[in-house]
């Protein structure tokens, strides 16, 4: 990352920090993508959820790192990942710089794991490069209508505040800690499971300068997420379809994602909402290691 950026608070035992630099011919529109590394064995990605980071896999990394070689990619504009004036955040953008970390490493034979949004660019990746991927999970797909709005009324007022014409960019930069903890928290069933310390590194990739621009550019594209389910159907890697039992989506979205994949196995897990990283790695961490 550029010497004059915050550095996250937060470490994890046994990972390193790496950067991916752009693709010659394409440094106007792409940034240096940062991924942590952990582990070792067959490479498993973990892609994080919107407005995260790959920190958002701080407890489950250490639990499958014996199993695997895990690399938790920051996506572009994210976490610590450069932040390009004018660059598009919609879904195939955000897709490529997943593949930037699978080709860049020349990985094959991976597992990709992605939650919420990270979900939804696991399986459209997958679809785009069936020769290195081998398996994907995917918790809690971010792939219906009003998304991080059915956290609650906050999240509703302060969703609709930050796309609202003139004022959303000013709105996008103010992200009190309060607002932004009730936000999280209303995907979680255990609201203990948001960490003080995680929050407080949240707030500080939020005060980045340009990170108010790409969070609203992040909120302006998720329709693109809904959009990529056309692709789901062409994945040919196994997909294991893992939700929390009071995930934001609804039973239909789930019947709906099953319909596109008939062949996938299916996990709901119990007393659980939308961040099962943050809530029960612990089951993440066993459904991945029985079949490492």
């Amino acid at each position: 990352m550029p010497i004059h950026e915050s550095r996250p608070t937060i470490r994890i035992p046994g990972t390193t920090s790496h950067t991916i630099p752009p693709r010659a011919g394409h440094r106007s529109n792409e940034g240096t993508l940062r991924y942590l590394k952990s582990g070792a064995g067959a490479p498993l990605v973990l892609l994080h959820t919107v407005r995260t980071q790959a920190e958002h896999y701080r407890l489950l990394i250490p639990l499958i790192a014996d199993h695997y070689t895990v690399y938790a990619l920051d996506l572009p504009g994210m976490g610590y990942s450069e932040i390009v004036p004018g660059a598009s955040y919609d879904e195939p953008a955000m897709r490529t710089g997943v593949e930037r970390l699978l080709t860049g490493l020349d990985l094959h034979d991976v597992t990709l794991v992605g939650e919420s949004m990270g979900a939804v660019l696991a399986l459209t990746t997958a679809a785009d490069l069936p020769e290195r991927v081998r398996r994907v999970v995917a918790v809690n797909t971010y792939d219906f209508r009003d998304g991080i709005a059915r956290s609650g009324l906050l999240a509703r007022v302060v969703v609709g505040g930050v796309l609202a014409p003139g004022v959303g960019p000013v709105i996008a930069g103010v992200e009190p800690e309060p607002a932004l903890r009730r936000i999280l928290q209303g995907g979680l069933v255990d609201k203990s499971a948001l960490r003080a310390d995680y929050v407080d590194e949240l707030l500080q990739v939020g005060r980045r300068p340009g990170y108010p621009t790409v969070a609203r550019a992040v909120y302006q594209s998720l329709p693109s997420l809904i959009a990529a389910r056309s692709r789901y159907p062409e994945v040919k890697a196994p997909v294991h379809l893992v939700y929390g039992e009071k995930d934001w989506s609804r039973p239909s979205d789930r019947e709906a994602n099953r319909k596109l994949l008939p062949t996938a196995d299916f996990t709901q897990v119990s007393k659980a909402g939308h961040f099962i990283a943050l809530e029960r790695p612990d089951v993440l961490a066993d459904l991945l290691n029985t079949v490492a």
